[in-house]
């Protein structure tokens, strides 16, 4: 009778260990993203300077105003940046911020104070991201930029001053330096192709004007 019992033991014994190789091993965990690569959200605060290129074609009731040219003076602001990565490579990037500019004549003009003027210039650019040199992410991009021109004010004892709103191209490079997974360094140069029609005194003078500004960016980047 022992031996029966013993062989019953060791047959349930042997069906359990069996029963339970055939069960699913527990899930592993998921594996830590890695935040510098993955994370798809970047936030940049930087210090701007917008140095304009000016340039201008200027006439006075009709007629062209030989040599006349525009000075239009740098600005300096705070700006943000939003960007937004589809790869680790590929990513879109959105800067806002608010500048202001006076302008004055140069050449045929020189010494007339023509005026100031606030301009909001969103820029969103597509941008390749190049990741094969550790911490040191530099980065080339190119888009369109929009330019809201407001508050225009007059000077010299013209009675208005009218700057047209304008989209224009924009090209970029730069680089982030990568301090940690989530805190950077940033530094930006973007070109924009801008021009915009003025309106002095309606009637009086009008024309184009090519801004066309460099936009310097340095400050501090934070990867989410």
């Amino acid at each position: 009778m022992s031996k029966r019992i013993l062989a019953a033991v060791a047959a349930v014994l042997a069906a359990t260990t069996a029963q339970a190789a055939d069960l699913p091993s527990a899930a592993a965990p998921p594996p830590v993203p890695d935040l510098a690569l993955w994370s798809p959200w970047m936030l940049r605060l930087r210090a701007l300077a917008v140095v304009p290129d000016p340039g201008a074609r200027l006439s006075a009731r009709g007629a062209p105003i030989v040599g006349a040219g525009v000075a239009v003076t740098d600005s300096v602001i705070p700006e943000l940046d939003i960007s937004y990565f589809f790869t680790k490579n590929i990513a879109a990037e959105l800067i806002l911020g608010v500048t202001r500019h006076g302008v004055r004549g140069t050449g045929a003009l020189a010494g007339t104070r023509i005026g100031s003027t606030w301009i909001l210039p969103p820029t969103l650019t597509l941008q390749y991201h190049f990741t094969d040199f550790g911490p040191f992410k530099p980065y080339i991009g190119a888009g369109v930029n929009y330019s809201v021109f407001f508050g225009e004010q007059e000077r010299l004892g013209f009675t208005s001053f009218k700057l047209s709103n304008s989209v224009a191209p924009a090209v970029q490079f730069g680089f982030d330096y990568m301090l940690d997974a989530h805190w950077g360094i940033n530094v930006d140069v973007k070109k924009v192709f801008l021009d915009t029609h003025v309106k002095l005194s309606p009637g009086l003078i009008r024309g184009r004007v090519d801004l066309d500004p460099w936009i310097v960016g340095a400050g501090v980047t934070y990867r989410f």
